[in-house]
């Protein structure tokens, strides 16, 4: 319950560690920092419009259309690293070293918003982890990618699961994610998909993690081993019962502690298969991730897929609960339902 480090909003507005980790702080669900930074190429023109035209061509996810010739404002980047352009966001595309600082200072200013006197409202928010990610780097006094490389990774033998994977592997061994024709303007393969972590140098709290489906799931054994794996005690046991436990102070909230839970409300369409059990916790990514674990039935489920490949709009793993029926299908395959 701690107030997060460097936090400057007055009482009412503090922002709590317990509530930004499971999405209770009231901050928005997100802000599109790159926006600021670009504009189309001909003045007179919009940036964005409801419907597409010869003009508006390329589709966003919420069904808007972006301006097919999009420049970048001059002066937040360059096309080669030099004096203060040094945060490398893509291939030959650098962003003022200093324009993290503008982003943690948005998010500090950002309106928090309520349900009810002194209760923040529930909403699922990047912001929360960036601020968390930026105060484990002042409490270790390392890069958060130096951090839990160092205390989780590389002794759990994930050679695989990390920050920045082209510091590691060659590119062909990497996905490509997505040809962004909004931003970055080239198909994204090695840099992390979001925009915000990727204006961050691809480090941050809330995105920008890499792997392989077997290191992931060494992760997640140490999570069903409640803090153990191969003899060593990464977390004590209460921690990991704490953060995995659904925080039932808030009715409206089902989430535990940085992880999701099943819905419990039944009018509520839910993040797992309806047979996972209430015990149950992962996390499911906008490009196409999830990874689950079932501590009563000893299962770790885990679907890596590049939904946003060639493009964001396509929605069809969501829409056709791909990732859901999968998990459908092992637990009956497991007489569990």
């Amino acid at each position: 319950s701690s107030v997060l480090p460097g936090s400057s909003r007055s009482d009412k507005g503090k922002l709590i560690i317990s509530d930004l980790l499971q999405h209770q702080s009231g901050l928005v669900s997100f802000i599109p920092f790159y926006m600021s930074t670009i504009t189309p190429a001909n003045n007179d023109e919009n940036l964005m419009n409801k419907s597409s035209s010869d003009i508006f061509t390329i589709k966003s996810l919420d069904n808007y259309y972006f301006n097919k010739s999009i420049k970048y404002i001059e002066g937040y980047y360059s096309h080669a690293p030099y004096n203060y352009f040094t945060t490398q966001v893509a291939d030959s595309l650098y962003i003022l070293k200093t324009y993290t600082d503008s982003i943690i200072r948005k998010i500090y200013a950002s309106p928090l918003q309520f349900k009810k006197k002194q209760v923040p409202a529930y909403k699922y928010s990047d912001l929360g982890f960036i601020l968390l990610g930026k105060a484990v780097e002042k409490i270790t006094k390392q890069t958060l990618d130096q951090y839990v490389d160092s205390v989780f990774y590389k002794p759990l033998g994930a050679t695989t699961l990390g920050y920045l994977p082209l510091k590691k592997f060659e590119k062909d061994r990497i996905m490509p994610t997505e040809n962004d024709l909004i931003f970055r303007k080239q198909v994204i393969q090695g840099y992390v998909h979001d925009p915000t972590c990727a204006m961050m140098g691809g480090v941050s709290g809330h995105a920008g993690l890499f792997s392989n489906a077997n290191d992931l799931a060494k992760m997640m054994q140490l999570f069903l081993n409640k803090g153990t794996y191969g003899g060593t005690r990464f977390l004590d046991t209460a921690t990991v019962d704490n953060f995995t436990s659904r925080q039932t102070k808030f009715a409206d909230n089902r989430r535990g502690l940085g992880f999701d839970k099943p819905e419990t409300d039944t009018t509520k369409k839910s993040p797992a298969s309806s047979f996972a059990p209430p015990s149950s916790y992962g996390h499911s990514g906008f490009t196409g991730t999830f990874t689950w674990v079932d501590p009563d039935n000893q299962l770790i489920y885990i679907f890596l897929s590049n939904r946003v490949y060639p493009d964001q709009s396509n929605n069809k793993l969501v829409e056709m609960n791909v990732r859901t029926n999968i998990q459908d299908i092992i637990y009956k395959a497991m007489n569990c339902h």
